[in-house]
């Protein structure tokens, strides 16, 4: 090399070793790396990070193994400011040829012997090349730790905080511990060790997994809507009893009177074919309602409230039930009314049609209408009397109308 081309290469070499030196710099003083060297890491993190370290050491002993040739070069140039045929020689030989001698981690196992790594030269730009791919890992793993942590850390705390909030009304509601809480708050804190300590391990194709988050948030969100409405319920207590009590009452009154009908068509109704009412719905329902008012006075009221909704709709199924056992038998006693009533009124079409003193008429008008106030009323009897009754009067309501 000639004097002018050893000069620029020894300008070009050293802005270079400064870009370098800075960007090692700025690579160990990264937030992702000072996380990584303070938390206590564990698993695929913890692995990774022992590599980059590794990664990172080695590239400083190569840094510092061609800084020592450029440092050398340096000097020898500075020795002369008009440099012999030799020391060109010597110059070129550190500035192109293999002199960095490669740390033993950097020197490939096939080139190794049993007594060790044999030596190893390259150029300062192979070294640089080196030194560039050592980088490009050292700061991927970096990166990829940072932005797991960047993605997962905020989500994190704020879900942890939902979970203290949740568990603060819960506290405040009846000062015990909330089962299906605690189990979240199990989960969550395993779930926040993992994202603390191997983030990496939460990476799916690139990206930070918070589905587990989301699910966690999902279920303190229902937690809190819950603990909010037992919240509501405590203050409105009051009305919510007046409410069940008032419908307590009516079953209790449709009971009575379910029974009643039913005492009525066993004695009117032949047959009748239904089943017994129910006993004791309402007194059962008021015997919750007074073991709820214990769980009241103890202050349980996130307890209180999953049992008072059971009360509420064990309430409405009763009072659905009594109302249905009503039906059948007053249904009985209404067809019966009906059967009378069509009865009456197809006697006063055939007396307007001129055929009350058929005979036939007559008999079958008499045959239902002692079936229909008889007790007990066969109805199956009177419902084929009443038929036949009305098929009558309209046969004969046909035969008037052909002879006019």
């Amino acid at each position: 090399m000639s004097r002018e081309g050893v000069d620029h290469a020894l300008r070009t070499l050293r802005d270079e070793r400064d870009r370098i030196s800075a960007s090692l710099l700025d690579l160990d003083g990264h937030q992702g790396s000072r996380l990584l060297e303070g938390a206590r890491l564990t698993g695929e993190t913890w692995r990774r990070w022992e590599d980059a370290k590794a990664g990172m050491l080695a590239l400083w002993a190569l840094f510092d193994a061609y800084q020592r040739v450029l440092d050398t070069a340096v000097e020898l140039r500075e020795r002369s400011p008009r440099p012999d045929a030799a020391a060109l020689v010597e110059l070129s030989a550190l500035l192109a040829g293999p002199a960095v001698e490669l740390p033993d981690e950097e020197v490939p196992l096939r080139e190794r012997t049993l007594l060790g790594p044999r030596e190893r030269r390259v150029t300062l730009v192979e070294a640089v090349e080196l030194m560039s791919g050592a980088y490009e890992f050292v700061a991927g793993e970096i990166d990829a730790a940072d932005a797991a942590w960047s993605a997962l850390l905020l989500p994190l705390e704020e879900v942890e905080a939902c979970w203290r909030e949740t568990a603060r009304v819960a506290h405040s509601l009846d000062g015990t511990r909330h089962p299906e809480l605690d189990r979240v708050g199990r989960e969550l804190t395993a779930l926040g060790r993992v994202v603390r300590t191997d983030p990496l391990s939460l990476v799916r194709d690139g990206r930070a997994d918070t589905a587990r988050l989301d699910r966690v948030r999902t279920v303190l969100t229902s937690l809190g809507d819950e603990l909010a409405g037992v919240a509501r319920m405590r203050e409105d207590y009051a009305e919510h009893v007046a409410r069940v009590t008032a419908c307590i009452e009516e079953v209790e009154d449709t009971e009575q009177r379910a029974r009643d009908a039913y005492t009525t068509v066993l004695t009117k109704i032949r047959s009748p074919n239904v089943p017994e009412p129910a006993r004791g719905l309402a007194a059962e329902l008021r015997d919750r309602l007074t073991a709820l008012e214990r769980l009241r006075e103890a202050g349980r009221w996130v307890e209180l409230a999953g049992r008072f909704a059971g009360l509420e709709r064990a309430a409405g199924e009763a009072l659905e039930r009594a109302r249905g056992e009503l039906r059948l038998s007053t249904g009985l006693l209404d067809r019966r009314g009906e059967l009378r009533g069509r009865l009456e009124a197809y006697r006063a079409k055939a007396a307007r049609l001129g055929l009350a003193e058929d005979e036939r008429l007559t008999g079958l008008y008499g045959e239902a209408r002692d079936v229909l106030w008889t007790a007990p009323c066969d109805l199956r009897r009177a419902t084929a009397v009443v038929a036949e009754y009305q098929r009558a009067i309209r046969a004969s309501e046909s035969e008037t109308g052909s002879r006019r």
